[in-house]
């Protein structure tokens, strides 16, 4: 079984700074794709950043410049240094991967979430 682990939400003021990070654990073969994803009540999960196990790295235009992603591969981490904060960005954040999964079964291709960390921006 694999799972991911959120930790650093929270309140912060606008123009605030916040780091998420993500741990990936379980039977694990390979991660390809590790990311974040936030979403508001009533709206659909949207992206927020990806990195590969290249390196590459895709942003949202509302992230661009202000967010970084950043990996561990050998820990199986991924992070989300957050800057210059702004109300529009409260909501709940998600940790994502795409990796290959071992098992006694077999190895499988996943995609996993995590249970989700909030981050509430507000003076």
């Amino acid at each position: 079984q694999v799972q991911l682990v959120e930790s650093g939400g929270g309140l912060v003021q606008p123009g605030g700074s916040l780091t998420l990070s993500c741990a990936a654990s379980g039977s694990i073969g390979s991660i390809y794709v590790m990311g974040w994803y936030r979403q508001v009540p009533g709206n659909e999960r949207e992206l927020v950043a990806t990195i590969t196990s290249g390196g590459s790295t895709n942003y949202a235009d509302s992230a661009k410049g202000r967010f970084t992603i950043s990996r561990d591969y050998a820990k199986n981490t991924v992070s989300l240094q957050m800057n210059s904060l702004k109300p529009e960005d409260t909501a709940g954040y998600y940790c994502y991967a795409y990796l290959l999964a071992a098992s006694t079964l077999g190895s499988r291709y996943l995609d996993v979430w995590g249970q989700g960390t909030l981050i509430t921006v507000s003076s």
